[in-house]
């Protein structure tokens, strides 16, 4: 998409045209270098951008999928089943976390162990608080997944402008030192240099838009998934309180 804008033939004085893609890579050195650097951050950002869509879009299905079948189970058990083939399900995983350590107690309680502090009931507010702590540690390690590759469109859409801008400046510079060496001003002497130095800020700038519109919009769903994971903390543990800690 690049390699098409920048091939587009611009219309010059005259009956000549001339192509913007062979006038940047004309340019000199530190212009062709920031016109690389940028089509590189475009190109991984539109992988990040494929790559998370698909993720996020796959989290969020399975996780409706899973609280459907969370709330129509009869036995945690079956649910754990359902919750090993969720595999990005991040409620699934917190849900794992939770039945893992809420198993534990239940085996230390059939073996008869002693309870963790002297005067306190087996099912008391400890091991509910294993159980919270359980399910905040793995809410914690799922919110870093969804975020994964998230920070770095943030970083092109508000670096690759400037580094487009950069190389503008160089352009121009550079334009303007090649106008003082010939000692003539002339529109033919002037546009090419000037031409070339616009055209890495129109590369930032199509590298930075999409990075952040998609940054916003993955910022959405990751935060309604969160909310999410919270209500869904507040609900096992209830479950948990109300069935297995009395």
């Amino acid at each position: 998409m690049v390699t098409l804008l920048l091939s587009a033939p611009v219309a010059a004085q005259g009956n000549g045209s001339f192509d913007l893609l062979q006038l940047l890579l004309g340019a000199s050195g530190v212009v062709r270098g920031v016109l690389f650097l940028l089509v590189c951050l475009s190109i991984i950002g539109w992988y990040v951008i494929g790559y998370k869509a698909l993720y996020l879009n796959r989290a969020q299905n399975e996780s409706m999928r899973f609280l459907e079948a969370f709330w129509q189970a009869k036995r945690l058990d079956a649910v754990y089943q359902e919750a090993e083939q969720k595999k990005r399900s991040p409620i699934a995983h917190m849900f794992k976390a939770g039945y893992v350590e809420l198993s534990k107690l239940q085996t230390q309680k059939s073996q008869g162990h002693a309870p963790v502090a002297a005067g306190e009931s087996w099912h008391g507010e400890g091991d509910l608080e294993n159980i919270e702590r359980a399910l905040r540690r793995a809410a914690t390690h799922e919110s870093t997944v969804l975020e994964s590759m998230v920070p770095f469109l943030a970083t092109v859409g508000s670096a690759a402008p400037f580094i487009g801008l950069f190389g503008t400046v160089i352009g121009i510079i550079d334009a303007f030192h090649q106008i003082a060496s010939q000692g003539s001003a002339n529109l033919a002497t002037v546009a090419p240099g000037i031409a070339e130095a616009l055209g890495t800020t129109a590369v930032g700038l199509i590298a930075a838009v999409p990075a952040v519109m998609a940054y916003n919009w993955f910022a959405r769903k990751i935060k309604v998934l969160s909310a999410e994971m919270d209500a869904f903390s507040n609900d096992f543990l209830n479950i948990v309180k109300r069935h297995f800690l009395r």
